[in-house]
C-alpha cells in the first residue's frame, strides 16, 4: 500500500479503446461524450495531483467504424488510407478525452490544462507483422455475418477470444514515437497530455522523411515505448477487469495480484494470456520491465487511483 504522498510524480496511463467506444453502444456522438464524462470521472482523481502525467488510449473500436463506413460508401466517396483513419480516430478521442477531462477539472476549481498532441510512431516496413494480420479492429460480427463482410470487402476477419468476429489488420512494433520531446516538455510544465491514440499514426521513415503505411499499431506496446523512452518508472494500463488471471474463465481461475516479472513471462509462455484480449497488454508490461521500468499495473479503469495506491489491480515488479 502507498499513500498519495509516495505515488510516482511521472505517470503514463494507458486506456483501452472502451473508455470511449466499449462494445455495447451503438457509437453516436453523444454515447461517446458519455462514455468519455465518465473516463475523465475515474481519472480525475490523478489528474488533480501535482504530477506529470502523459495518456494513451486505445482505438480498435473506433477505427474499425471509419474504415467500414468508408468502405460502404467507396462508390461515391473515395476511402482514405488506413494511416488516415488512424489520425482520424486519434484526433476524434484525443478531442473527447481532452474536453471531458479539462470540463471534470473545471467543476472542482482546477485551471490544469489538457493537450491532446497528434503523434506519428515510426514502425518498421519490413515488420513481419504486415504477412500476419493481428490487430483486431471495429465490432464484433457473427461468424455468416463475417463471411458475407470477406465476399463483399475483402477483409480479413478472425474470431476474437469467442466474443464474435472481427476483422483483423497489421500491428507492426513502435520504432519511435515522434515528437516525443514535445510531449515530454508539456508534460514537464503540468499539462496533461494525451498521446500515442491508438498506437499512434503508423509511419516508415524513409531517408530524411516519412510516409505513413496500413496498421494500427498497439496502444499499449506504444505506451511502453513512450515510458521507456522518457524514463518514466511506472506505467498504467486501465482495462475492464480489476486483475488478471490465470486459467482464466476455468475452475482452477487464480487472480494475480504481485507478480515478479519472471513469473509473468512464464505464465505468458504457458498460454494465460490470448493475443485478442489481455496478451498484448502482459507483453507491453514485460516490455517496459525489461527497458528499465520498475512497474507495470493492470486494473479497471474505475479503480485508477486505487491501483495506483495498491489496493488492486496486478502489480507487475522487476525482482
Amino acid at each position: 500500500m502507498r499513500t498519495l504522498e509516495q505515488l510516482p510524480r511521472r505517470l503514463v496511463i494507458a486506456i483501452g479503446g472502451n473508455a470511449v467506444h466499449p462494445e455495447d453502444i451503438a457509437g453516436t456522438g453523444e454515447e461517446q461524450k458519455i462514455v468519455a464524462m465518465r473516463t475523465a470521472q475515474a481519472l480525475l482523481p490523478l489528474a488533480k495531483l501535482e504530477n506529470e502525467l502523459i495518456i494513451t488510449h486505445g482505438n480498435g473500436p473506433v477505427v474499425g467504424k471509419i474504415m467500414m463506413r468508408q468502405m460502404l460508401t467507396m462508390s461515391r466517396i473515395p476511402p482514405m488510407p488506413m494511416d488516415i483513419c488512424v489520425a482520424h480516430s486519434q484526433g476524434g478521442i484525443g478531442y473527447l478525452l481532452m474536453q471531458a477531462i479539462e470540463n471534470a477539472l473545471r467543476e472542482i476549481g482546477n485551471d490544469r490544462k489538457v493537450a491532446s498532441v497528434l503523434t506519428q510512431v515510426e514502425v518498421d516496413a519490413k515488420d513481419p507483422a504486415f504477412e500476419n494480420p493481428t490487430k483486431f479492429v471495429g465490432p464484433f460480427f457473427s461468424e455468416e455475418e463475417a463471411k458475407k463482410i470477406t465476399a463483399e470487402l475483402n477483409w480479413l476477419m478472425r474470431e476474437d477470444s469467442g466474443r464474435g468476429w472481427r476483422h483483423v489488420v497489421p500491428s507492426p512494433k513502435p520504432k519511435h514515437v515522434c515528437d516525443l520531446p514535445l510531449v515530454d516538455a508539456l508534460a514537464r510544465q503540468g499539462t496533461i497530455v494525451i498521446a500515442g491514440g491508438g498506437g499512434g499514426i503508423p509511419v516508415v521513415r524513409e531517408n530524411r522523411t516519412r510516409r505513413g503505411i496500413p496498421a494500427v499499431i498497439d496502444k499499449d506496446l506504444t505506451s511502453a515505448h513512450i515510458a521507456k523512452s522518457l524514463g518514466i518508472e511506472e506505467l498504467l494500463i486501465l482495462t475492464a477487469v480489476p486483475r488478471i488471471s490465470v486459467n482464466f474463465g476455468k475452475p482452477n481461475q487464480r487472480d494475480l495480484s504481485e507478480v515478479s516479472l519472471e513469473e509473468i513471462k512464464a505464465y505468458h509462455k504457458e498460454g494465460h494470456f490470448p493475443p485478442g484480449s489481455m496478451g498484448p497488454k502482459v507483453e507491453a508490461a514485460i516490455y517496459f520491465l525489461e527497458g528499465g521500468g520498475k512497474r507495470a499495473i493492470i486494473s479497471h479503469l474505475e479503480h485508477a487511483l486505487p491501483a495506483l495506491l495498491g489496493e488492486t489491480g496486478t502489480h507487475i515488479v522487476v525482482g
